[in-house]
């Protein structure tokens, strides 16, 4: 469980310069009941759709969606099967068919609620549906904390390639709340670090350090000590993002070892 778990954590904000597509980064404690009055600001019309996966929503699904409903939002859930193999095209047009279904117009929003296969997919649909909806990304995993949530990039599998299929198109939102990360199996949150390390290795050696010398504290969820890791990680993406949104220069850096990773993860 999350240390120091009575203790304050103050929200800290981000933001990604982008122009008129510019959007801020929460990151926080018990913020997800909050993200229905957050929407209030950013959103013109009552229908929502929450994408998650059956693992996530049973656990944080409901939160989201009261908030939402206390909030005058008309939300629904759509749930998708859990996993990289269904990040493809068939299950893109099973969403579009529930939001069709209900009703959903080009002043919706949608909600991504999940790990980086659910940001993705959900970037990705709110990018053609209508020719392009607005949508916030609420990451429950470290990984998704940290790097697919921020900077846009949003697609789908094929099965020549992974991401072969996709948009940049950047979220309204990123709202992370760092009490998800209780939930999340030690595996993922080592995938989350990786990541981290990463960051540390490429910009920031200072970060690097502070993983070093608070590996424990981090590994024991101790939140001050996985805030600052999150607020930094995603520092340095925005300022990368922000001078080169679509990859023509200097963010392929943030590709380091992803390129031999994607190449092992469909070998």
């Amino acid at each position: 469980m999350l240390d120091n778990a009575s203790e304050d954590v103050k929200v800290k904000k981000i933001r990604v310069n982008l122009g008129e597509r510019s959007y801020g980064i929460c990151i926080g404690s018990k913020i997800l009941e909050k993200i229905g009055s957050k929407m209030k600001s950013l959103s013109s019309s009552p229908k929502i759709a929450i994408i998650s996966n059956p693992a996530v929503y049973k656990l944080y699904g409901k939160k989201v969606l009261n908030s939402m409903r206390s909030s005058g939002f008309d939300a629904i859930p759509v749930i998708i099967p859990d996993g990289e193999k269904y990040k493809d095209i068939s299950i893109v047009q099973k969403i579009y068919g529930e939001l069709l279904k209900h009703r959903l117009d080009r002043k919706s929003a949608l909600i991504a609620l999940g790990g980086g296969v659910i940001g993705d997919i959900t970037g990705f649909v709110a990018s053609t549906y209508m020719r392009g909806i607005d949508y916030i990304q609420i990451p429950t995993t470290l990984l998704a904390q940290v790097d697919s949530s921020v900077g846009g990039k949003t697609g789908v599998n094929h099965k020549l390639g992974k991401n072969m299929i996709g948009t940049f198109y950047q979220p309204k939102l990123v709202w992370i709340d760092i009490d998800t990360l209780k939930t999340l199996p030690q595996k993922e949150l080592l995938a989350g670090l990786a990541e981290v390390i990463k960051y540390g290795v490429i910009w920031d050696a200072k970060l690097f350090e502070f993983l070093e010398n608070n590996r424990d504290k981090i590994l024991r969820l101790d939140k001050k000590s996985l805030t600052h890791i999150i607020k930094r990680s995603c520092e340095i993406k925005a300022e990368v993002v922000s001078k080169d949104e679509r990859e023509a220069g200097l963010r392929a850096i943030l590709n380091y070892g992803h390129t031999i990773g994607h190449a092992i993860e469909t070998a």
